[in-house]
């Protein structure tokens, strides 16, 4: 039995080491197969075929006269006065004609139940802001 073994062992090694040598590659020169490159995805049509609606217009700018609230005017004889004015919806806070009320706007004029806006007092109004009527 153990003669039998030991050349059970002897052709398991030489199949072995037959198998090895035999697979080696014949040349030198090795062929490499490019891998296709993966196609880029377009977004709209991925979203679609997730079920997604038909894209959302761009969110309309905000004018800059939306930014602010008058709240109160104190409107004087001499082209004085002040303002009331809530920017961006912050508590609102007072105003002299010819304070800057955000960087390039100034306060130019007040009269009853408006102000007026622009970049200095010498330019053309930015803007008007008047307080509302009251509801009856």
């Amino acid at each position: 039995m153990g003669a039998f073994a030991l050349w059970a062992l002897a052709a398991a090694s030489a199949a072995f080491w037959g198998l090895k040598f035999s697979s080696a590659p014949a040349g030198p020169a090795s062929v490499q197969v490019a891998q296709p490159l993966p196609a880029a995805a377009d977004p709209a049509a991925v979203a679609r075929l997730l079920g997604a609606g038909p894209a959302a217009a761009p969110a309309a700018v905000p004018s800059l006269a939306s930014r602010f609230a008058l709240v109160g005017v104190a409107a004087g004889r001499s082209h004085g006065g002040a303002a009331l004015i809530a920017v961006d919806g912050k508590p609102a806070k007072p105003f002299r004609v010819g304070a800057q009320v955000e960087p390039g706007l100034v306060l130019q004029s007040v009269a009853p139940r408006r102000a007026t806006l622009g970049a200095d007092l010498k330019s053309p109004p930015a803007f008007v802001l008047e307080i509302p009527l009251p509801k009856s």
